[in-house]
């Protein structure tokens, strides 16, 4: 080999490891950039789902709490009916 050759092999194996180098970063980045991706979706999917679940319990215990009122004026109604006092005048 040359004394020009060796210099020359050296320089190129070097540029070669920086590239390489350069590329495994990029990589990198980019698997980084996707995994944050994923999280942000994840996250907003989670919300958006407690969201949802807390909507349909609302929904539950209005209507629970409806039905619960109703028993309670049928109730009284029957009492009332019972001893006479619902009568109307």
């Amino acid at each position: 080999m040359s004394s020009m050759q060796q210099p020359f092999n050296a320089g190129q194996s070097q540029g070669q490891g920086q590239a390489k180098a350069e590329e495994w970063m990029q990589s990198t980045q980019e698997t980084a950039h996707q995994a944050r991706n994923a999280t942000s979706d994840a996250a907003q999917s989670a919300k958006e789902s407690a969201q949802h679940g807390k909507d349909q319990s609302a929904g539950f215990l209005q209507q629970t709490g409806e039905q619960v009122m109703n028993m309670a004026h049928g109730a009284m109604d029957s009492v009332k009916n019972t001893l006479g006092m619902n009568e109307k005048k």
